[in-house]
C-alpha cells in the first residue's frame, strides 16, 4: 500500500513539475478512492459531512454503527482526538469534521501519519455549519496512533 501511495504521489508530482496539469487540476486528474465513513444513524451532522465530501467529488459509503467508541479504538484514535464518525481511505483514518480538500491534500502528500482529525464537533466546520461557507475557527491535525503525537495540519 505504501508503495502505490509512493507511486501516486511521485506521478502528480512528476505531472506537476513539466507542467502537463495546472495545480488546481491535478486532484481532478487522479480519481478519488472510495471513502468508507462510519457514524451513528441518528447523527444529522454526519449525514451532512458524507453530502459535503460527495459535492466535493468522493464517492462515499456510509456504514452505520452502534459500536463507534470501539471502531474508533481499533483504528487508532485517541480519545482525546474523536468527533462524532470515522471514515477510512486509502489506509489512512478521518476522523470528525474535516473539509475535503484536506483530505485530497492528504491524498497527494501522503504524510507518515494514521490520518487526520478535526477534535469535537467545530461549529464552523463541513456538516456543522450551512453548506458552502469555508471552514472557520478551528484546526485539523494529523495524528500517529503508535506515537501518540499529533500536528496542525490545516488551521481555519
Amino acid at each position: 500500500m505504501i508503495f502505490k501511495r509512493e507511486a501516486k504521489a511521485i506521478f502528480v508530482a512528476l505531472l506537476l513539475s513539466v507542467g502537463f496539469i495546472a495545480p488546481v487540476a491535478a486532484e481532478s486528474q487522479v480519481a478519488l478512492p472510495t471513502i468508507t465513513v462510519y457514524k451513528s444513524a441518528t447523527c444529522g451532522c454526519c449525514t451532512e459531512w458524507v453530502d459535503h465530501l460527495r459535492h466535493e467529488g468522493f464517492t462515499v459509503v456510509a456504514e452505520d454503527r452502534e459500536d463507534l467508541d470501539l471502531f474508533k479504538a481499533s483504528v487508532g484514535v485517541p480519545r482525546d482526538l474523536q468527533s462524532c464518525h470515522t471514515a477510512l481511505i486509502d489506509g489512512y483514518v478521518i476522523e470528525g469534521h474535516v473539509p475535503a480538500n484536506d483530505i485530497k491534500r492528504l491524498l497527494i502528500e501522503m504524510p507518515a501519519v494514521t490520518g487526520l482529525t478535526a477534535p469535537g464537533m467545530p461549529m464552523r466546520s463541513p456538516g456543522m455549519q450551512e453548506s458552502g461557507l469555508p471552514p472557520k475557527g478551528y484546526d485539523v491535525l494529523s495524528f500517529n496512533k503508535n506515537s501518540g503525537k499529533w500536528m496542525i495540519f490545516s488551521r481555519y
